[in-house]
């Protein structure tokens, strides 16, 4: 059986990531900068789920520490969401630069 190098789990989440912030830097729609951000997340996921098999001293605590990552990714969605709701209720909008006047 071959075994999947680290060099492709390392490419793969920085592609992720790169999506992810060219997502959250330029678009306006609130929901797709969410979901940018969960997609940047994920990416630090596959890179700590690689490192605990392929590191020096592999164990399981990459893959702890990635579920713990994913149950706070889950509650930050569900915040985001809810915020983004109570503002859509009194803006009617989405976009990222109505929310300027909220400075103020």
């Amino acid at each position: 059986m071959s075994s999947v190098p680290l060099s492709a789990y390392l490419t793969l989440a920085i592609i992720l990531f790169c999506i992810g912030l060219y997502g959250a830097l330029t678009k306006k729609n609130t929901v797709i900068v969410l979901i940018a951000i969960e997609l940047m997340l994920n990416a630090v996921n596959i890179n700590l789920v690689a490192f605990s098999k392929y590191g020096m001293m592999p164990s399981i605590d990459g893959q702890i520490f990635a579920l713990f990552a994913i149950a706070v990714a889950a509650a930050e969605a569900a915040v985001g969401l809810a915020i983004l709701i109570a503002i859509y209720r009194n803006r009617k909008s989405v976009n990222v630069d109505d929310y300027n006047s909220l400075k103020n």
